[in-house]
């Protein structure tokens, strides 16, 4: 089959039904596969097209590639024959109106509340991007800078032009954003300052679910633990991220034997069963509070705040009694 270059404008009926293969232009360069595939396959089930990934059914260079691969410039991707459901049985997204605390030509930033994916898929049929493009659907541009896990809060970059996405992405990949949460966790921390640099690795359970652990051949990590208030048998610390792994915040905390208030992955069922009962707390206190970083494209100084959220602000009032 001849390498066709092929636009979402252009796509057809027809071209959902057989596989395609498309060169990635240098304007679209710099995308996560999953994201890419998104857009080009607009109305095909999310949870189909991480399927179609995992199984190799989607391939870039004639290679099987994870979902969060980058797309480069010349690179081939094959795509399989996609069927889009029917009109009545598509999901309509609901329009999400969230906190937007800053907001410029290139990007802006929300205000996430806990338990809202961050995007469709593995059981989850939208999430904040989706909403996000419902409510403007005059936006011509929006893309995800970064994740947040589900059960955390707190500021979420949106990109508004390719430009910015780019810029931003490099930023985030020469650590140049001071990325800064807040966390309740079990124990009475001892150390006013301490950085935590265990390896990281993530692997499946039988069932499926992601996980992270500490392991010595996982990939380099790196947080700083500042202390902020002491309450009895609880401490709320101040995590400064040096790297961005999967749930590395979580991960690094539970193995100094800390972990988050409320982790259902990461704390014991005696601590869990202490979150949900004894406090009253129903969801993780994990909260992304502050983004600092040189705008990308003005080179202006940004610093963004987001307040904890009121559950976690009023847990924090009862522990002060």
């Amino acid at each position: 089959m001849p390498l066709l270059h092929m636009s979402k404008q252009l796509m057809t009926e027809q071209s959902f039904s057989q596989v395609r293969l498309l060169k990635i232009l240098p304007e679209r360069a710099g995308q996560r596969l999953d994201n890419f595939l998104f857009r080009e396959c607009k109305g095909v089930p999310k949870s189909f097209i991480y399927r179609a990934i995992r199984s190799g059914q989607v391939r870039v260079n004639r290679g099987r590639v994870r979902n969060d691969y980058r797309l480069q410039a010349g690179d081939e991707l094959r795509i399989p024959p996609m069927k889009r459901p029917s009109n009545e049985s598509a999901a309509q997204v609901p329009p999400g109106n969230f906190d937007v605390v800053y907001q410029d030509a290139y990007f802006l930033a929300i205000n996430k509340p806990a338990g809202v994916a961050v995007h469709g898929g593995s059981g989850v049929s939208f999430g904040v991007i989706e909403q996000l493009r419902a409510a403007r659907p005059e936006a011509p541009f929006l893309e995800l800078v970064h994740r947040l896990d589900r059960d955390t809060s707190g500021l979420l970059l949106v990109a508004r032009r390719r430009r910015g996405l780019v810029a931003l992405h490099e930023l985030f990949r020469e650590d140049r954003i001071t990325k800064e949460y807040l966390a309740l966790v079990h124990g009475d921390w001892v150390n006013d300052r301490q950085h935590l640099r265990a390896p990281l690795q993530r692997w499946l359970t039988p069932s499926g679910e992601r996980r992270v652990r500490v392991d010595r051949q996982g990939r380099q990590a790196h947080t700083v633990i500042n202390l902020q208030a002491r309450y009895g048998a609880y401490s709320l610390v101040e995590a400064d991220l040096r790297t961005g792994r999967t749930h590395q915040i979580r991960v690094h905390l539970a193995n100094e034997g800390y972990p988050i208030v409320g982790d259902d992955k990461y704390s014991h069922d005696a601590q869990l069963h202490q979150a949900r009962h004894e406090l009253g707390f129903k969801g993780m206190f994990l909260h992304a509070g502050r983004l600092a970083f040189e705008h990308p494209v003005t080179g202006d100084w940004v610093d963004i705040q987001a307040p904890l959220p009121p559950d976690c602000q009023a847990l924090l009032e009862r522990l002060k009694d």
